[in-house]
């Protein structure tokens, strides 16, 4: 641990500066060039709470579990970039989603992207530090509250210091470190608990439900979820937003197809820990399916292997726990201080900068005191995607539909969020006429969600026709049924709630439409020294111009 953490602190001091750049701080000044910002996408989002979900998913439901926890994961990263484009050509120098929906909408729409990201952000950072915290509780003689207290002191002594560009630089070497040791653990714990054979000895461990590679339940429990959760988090989560907003604009579809290829083999393969786990008939320390990984870990790797298992999952844990606590920083520098504190004309960057480390303290101690409840990671992780599923129709429509409204945005999220709770958490029995009115939407859900990942990728035209199909093609055999599985049915009322107050508030709206070039006059730099020295050289050039011209006209 010393070593890993020094290590990066000493990455983190190398390019520290004397007086710190806001914007640097925040988004690395949106010239991040292709090989950090693909190495920094695949280590946030390769955190451990992904690698621990991806093998309680493989325990829990079989050998499909990794694939669809994996596999839509990975479809999460790809669906940024056609997005993201369009965002960074209306707003090429914002710092966050939020602030972009303060100048498109107002203070209402970016305090519920800000709001639910300071949430997102805390949750994550917990998450964790629970794994961190479980990972040295089985692995040394330290405790779990001992544990997490380190892995926060290391990651935020580190990141304290130069904020997005210490994440970055730190996550291009994390990664590195990571995906090789990926590719040695994972064959040897497979051979050391039986290797092929224990397909055959250990089949009697498993249902037939976790038998089966086209499982339902692992479908409807755990692939469905995710897809549902697939474009929240692509369009939510400010640790993303702050990567599209820090890559240099021509390389956003080359970074955001390589992280996918990258996330998706490495969570894949980590599941499937939790696959050998179930074939091995093992049971997880204490009945907490968090210990399983360091579990298995402790069970067939040797000392030297167990060190290189470590740096593997405090590397993962790291890379997203540095990028939640930018995040957040983030936030509250540009959309709390910066653009309802100060005001944007009025902020001054070094107490940004000030502001932005004292929010990586106190969010890292939020996140130390929530990890003391061990909460059960998988069901955090669905729970802020289906928060953020009801912001994703109204955030894209904006950047697209120029007669979105501030009332259409906020009122269609709040009912949206309304509809969902009861149903997640089944605070209403779903039965009877209630049920079919949750079938009904959940179904419209689905031609929502399908519609918009077309939507991205293939423009208007299509998304309409794949969200018409995909919801008459579906309702036979979801409307009467889906409202079983209340996790799902939650995350897709959300998506259909939001989509159909937000286009119902936006039709009959009177309202001029609205310029989106005016995005890029109301967000941007904070930081005015880099632009001043450019503005002054620039003078320069142009009085030496004048000069050199005269003289030719003389001679």
């Amino acid at each position: 641990m010393l070593l890993f953490f020094g290590g990066s602190l000493y990455m983190s001091l190398r390019i520290r500066k004397r007086t710190e750049n806001a914007d640097g701080y925040m988004t690395g000044g949106g010239r991040i060039g292709f090989g950090i910002s693909a190495a920094s996408m695949t280590a946030t989002w390769i955190w451990a709470a992904s690698m621990y979900a991806s093998a309680t998913s493989g325990y829990t439901y079989g050998i499909s579990g990794p694939i669809h926890y994996g596999l839509w994961g990975a479809l999460m990263i790809l669906l940024i970039y056609p997005f993201g484009r369009r965002i960074r050509r209306v707003a090429p120098k914002a710092h966050t989603i939020a602030e972009v929906m303060f100048a498109r909408h107002g203070r209402s729409s970016q305090l519920m992207l800000a709001g639910s990201n300071v949430l997102g952000s805390i949750i994550s950072l917990t998450s964790n530090l629970i794994a961190g915290g479980a990972l040295i509780s089985m692995l040394s003689p330290f405790t779990f509250g001992q544990g997490i207290l380190a892995i926060g002191a290391g990651v935020l002594l580190y990141t304290l210091w130069s904020g997005f560009r210490a994440s970055v630089l730190t996550d291009f070497a994390q990664v590195c470190a990571m995906l090789g040791a990926v590719i040695v653990i994972i064959p040897v714990i497979f051979f050391a608990a039986g290797g092929p054979s224990l397909f055959e000895t250990g089949a009697s461990n498993l249902t037939p439900q976790q038998a089966d590679f086209f499982s339902s339940d692992a479908f409807f429990n755990q692939g469905a979820p995710y897809i549902a959760a697939v474009l929240a988090y692509a369009i939510g989560n400010q640790t993303i937003a702050q990567r599209l907003f820090a890559v240099r604009e021509d390389l956003i579809k080359k970074t955001f197809v390589t992280a996918t290829f990258g996330y998706g083999a490495t969570i894949i393969g980590i599941g499937m820990l939790g696959v050998i786990a179930l074939y091995a008939g093992i049971t997880p320390v204490g009945g907490d399916v968090n210990n399983l990984i360091p579990q298995m870990a402790a069970t067939y790797l040797s000392p030297l292997l167990l060190c290189v298992f470590f740096v593997m999952i405090i590397g993962s844990l790291s890379s997203t726990a540095d990028a939640d606590l930018t995040a957040l920083s983030s936030i509250v520098m540009a959309d709390i201080y910066g653009q309802n504190v100060a005001g944007k004309k009025r902020a001054n960057p070094r107490t940004m900068v000030l502001i932005g480390r004292i929010t990586m303290i106190v969010a890292m101690v939020a996140g130390l005191f929530f990890a003391g409840s061990q909460l059960n990671i998988l069901d955090l992780l669905v729970f802020v995607g289906a928060l953020w599923g009801a912001l994703v129709f109204p955030v894209i429509a904006s950047f697209y539909w120029n007669r979105v409204t501030n009332l259409a945005f906020s009122v269609s999220v709040v009912v949206a969020l309304a509809a969902f709770l009861p149903v997640r958490f089944e605070w209403v029995e779903l039965a009877g006429p209630v049920a079919v009115v949750s079938d009904v939407l959940s179904t419209i859900g689905i031609g929502v969600v399908l519609g918009l990942m077309a939507f991205g990728f293939f423009g208007k035209r299509v998304a309409l026709i794949v969200a018409t199909v995909a919801t008459l093609a579906s309702a036979p055999f979801t409307i009467g049924f889906l409202h079983t599985y209340p996790v799902l049915s939650g995350s897709l009322i959300a998506y259909a709630v939001s989509t159909i107050v937000c286009v119902g508030l936006t039709l009959p709206s009177r309202k001029a439409d609205f310029d989106f070039d005016l995005i890029k006059q109301r967000t941007g730099d904070f930081d005015s020294v880099d632009t001043d020295e450019l503005n002054t050289e620039l003078l320069q050039l142009t009085e030496t111009e004048k000069r050199l011209s005269a003289e030719n006209e003389r001679n």
